[in-house]
């Protein structure tokens, strides 16, 4: 049985040099796939019309088809004296010399001059006292479900105000890559129970950390009393105005309130009440459709998943009477408790239904708290939310209510340059830079919804259509969403879309200006008086993405590119605690030929614009997290996906541990690659990388 090609149908068929597991498994092959976004923004298209008429939603009879305006009605922007930013400062505490690009094949972790790493904690550690220690040929649901999870994406290092020497970790499991998981002699055989390994192995992992001193290297603490797994069969409260609705009912619960599991979580934030928020990414891949429009603008087919778990729990099918809208119950924010094992976790259906990459929290002038989220989607859609209470200082149960009620947002972008000047090649116009100007477009708004012919629950539950129809601008797959608590500006990774400007698909445009944009850029956002709750902002672009030795394209803010690390791709963003922009990404050795890598980017001064490579991650990886503990010299990272593209008879990695075993593997024993959560640290000693 040849495994590789069983799991891999992608096998042969990728574009450039990404490999076929990481489509498989990631995005479920989106890129073989049509884009789910054919819509003409501003007047309805066939799938609009079909998917947006109550006849087909709720069967509560037909609605006209009428173009939308928006009007331009905005909300009070108070003072934002109260606002804690101020200018990004120069430097920071990590010094350290930029590391040259790591070649796409070296199985190293490669970090700065003065710098060493470990492992805080690994795919299968047991995270309680009775859980069972790790044995890859020895894994079983029941194991899984007590130890650390597969595919670590979002991550903090939460520590405990009165002692610094604790605190909790706090992962995402986003996918599983069952062809380095599994024998696959094995999993032939025991498919059933591969699957449901594989479900244990998603969802979070709440760990407790320790550390002697303040300035030592944390450690996991097996059996914490705080530790936990959420699974994808982890019971979850719905709240938020679609939460009940007949749009969220199944067989196996008919309120629409009580949901199993959560899939695909991609990146997140943590709430400035302790809460960490995470979003439900790729959920698609997951489930079969009916072939109806809204499941096709959600990319859900009407054909047998890849992964095969419908055929083990039947609410993967919409094919199974009663489970028609089960895959409408994913694609929301989740919001957990790391402090309280016991909390049920919620799914907030106010912040509306996409591929959620994440989720990031502001406070605006006037106390409300704001949601940051985007649609990682070639063409689709950056979004906020704006609670209706306001945040109460110290007041935690109130706040843990916050993202349960208030107004949904879409954002339009609008060039300042005159036509022509943006014609796709990615040369600057004469102005010198990439801006403009844009409005926050409401969906829901007061409690009502601001889309003709969709309810409140329609917008919240196919939040796609509703902003198609509104007239938000298509982006180039935008995933994380970082507000800085420096200065209060909004930074968007937009990772890269290779169909921007091909034909049938959305041309460029002033806020994603290359036409087939591999390596994706960056924005930087002001809102309005610097006002989270603002309708309006201001926006340039910081970063135009990849190797300025071979791209001319390229752009850094002005900064000169001779002096920058090649960079494409960008995903996750985090700051330091002077204000610097971190940025981990996710396909550089498919599009400027080297291992993925964390880079720090200067946002003031002279030196604004600077790139700066601080790491690099083993073969096959992808750089996630990150976590920047600057002042005590640390930098945390998750590593997901080591080794992608090798298979179990055959890795391509053996990070974290590197215990290698010629032929087959033996049984019990450690072996190949396994998604781990990496503390770098200052040591002032010369470690460049480590085997």
């Amino acid at each position: 049985m040849n495994q590789s090609r069983t799991l891999l149908p992608m096998l042969g068929h990728t574009r450039g040099n990404r490999n076929a597991a990481t489509c498989q498994f990631k995005c479920g092959n989106a890129c073989a796939k049509d884009v789910c976004n054919t819509t003409d923004n501003g007047y309805f298209r066939d799938i609009a019309d079909a998917a947006l008429s109550r006849r087909s939603l709720l069967g509560l009879g037909a609605v006209a088809s009428a173009a939308l305006v928006v009007g331009t009605e905005l909300l009070q922007a108070p003072s934002a004296h109260a606002l804690p930013v101020a200018a990004p400062g120069s430097g920071g505490k990590l010094r350290f010399d930029a590391i040259a690009p790591v070649p796409r094949s070296s199985d190293t972790l490669s970090v700065p001059e003065g710098y060493d790493w470990s492992p805080v904690i690994r795919w299968g550690d047991p995270l309680f006292k009775n859980a069972p220690s790790f044995k890859i040929t020895k894994q079983s649901a029941k194991a899984q479900a007590g130890q650390f999870g597969y595919n670590n994406d979002y991550l903090n290092v939460i520590v405990d105000k009165y002692s610094g020497r604790t605190g909790v970790l706090v992962a995402n499991h986003e996918y599983t890559n069952e062809d380095l998981m599994f024998d696959p002699e094995w999993f032939a055989a025991n498919k059933a129970e591969g699957v449901r390994i594989a479900m244990a192995a998603h969802g979070f992992s709440v760990v407790e950390v320790k550390r002697s001193r303040t300035s030592e290297r944390w450690e996991y603490i097996r059996g914490g009393e705080r530790n936990r797994r959420i699974t994808a069969t982890t019971v979850f409260r719905a709240d938020g105005p679609a939460a009940g609705s007949e749009l969220l009912k199944t067989a196996a619960d008919p309120t629409g309130r009580k949901m199993l599991g959560t899939l695909n979580n991609c990146s997140g934030g943590t709430t400035p009440w302790g809460t960490v928020l995470s979003g439900e990414e790729n959920f698609n891949q997951y489930f079969r459709g009916t072939g109806s429009a809204t499941d096709a603008r959600y990319g859900i087919a009407d054909a047998p998943t890849e992964r095969g778990w419908e055929d083990i729990d039947p609410r993967f099918s919409a094919h199974h009477r009663g489970f028609e809208n089960e895959a409408n119950r994913f694609g929301w924010v989740i919001e957990i408790d790391p402090q309280n094992p016991d909390s049920t976790p919620v799914k907030h259906t106010a912040l509306g239904r996409f591929k959620h990459e994440g989720a990031n929290i502001r406070i605006a002038a006037d106390g409300r708290a704001v949601a940051y989220s985007g649609d990682d989607e070639r063409f689709d859609y950056v979004y906020k939310f704006v609670s209706k209470a306001k945040y109460k200082r110290g007041d935690r149960r109130h706040n843990m209510q916050l993202l349960s009620e208030g107004d949904l947002y879409v954002a339009r972008f609008s060039g300042d340059s005159p036509a022509g000047q943006v014609d796709g090649s990615g040369a600057l116009p004469d102005d010198g830079e990439f801006d403009g100007t844009g409005t926050w477009l409401p969906l829901v708004l007061d409690g009502r919804s601001k889309v003709p012919g969709m309810s409140v629950e329609e917008v919240l539950v196919y939040t796609r259509l509703a902003a198609d129809k509104a007239g938000a601008t298509k982006m180039d797959r935008p995933e994380d969403v970082e507000p800085s608590p420096v200065s209060g500006k909004l930074y968007i990774a937009l990772t890269n879309n290779t169909q921007r400007g091909t034909t049938g698909k959305a041309a460029d445009d002033e806020a994603n200006p290359r036409t087939r944009n591999r390596d994706g850029h960056v924005i930087e956002l002001t809102e309005r008086r610097n006002d989270a709750a603002a309708t309006e902002f201001s926006w340039n672009i910081l970063l135009v993405a990849g190797d300025p030795s071979k791209d001319a394209t390229t752009y850094f803010a002005g900064y000169p590119k001779e002096k920058v690390s090649p960079i494409a791709c960008p995903d996750n963003l985090a700051f330091d605690s002077k204000g610097n922009l971190w940025i981990s990404t996710d396909g550089q050795p498919g599009t400027i030929g080297y291992c993925d890598a964390l880079h720090k980017v200067t946002l003031a001064g002279n030196e604004r614009g600077k790139v700066e490579q601080f790491l690099a991650v083993p073969a096959g990886a992808e750089t996630c997290g990150p976590v920047i503990h600057d002042k005590d010299g640390s930098v945390f990272v998750a590593v997901q996906h080591p080794g992608e593209g090798g298979t179990f008879d055959e890795p391509i990695s053996f990070f974290p541990d590197y215990v290698k075993s010629p032929g087959k593997v033996k049984r019990g024993e450690v072996y190949g690659p396994r998604p781990s959560v990496v503390q770098v640290f200052a040591t002032g000693k010369g470690h460049g990388h480590r085997k």
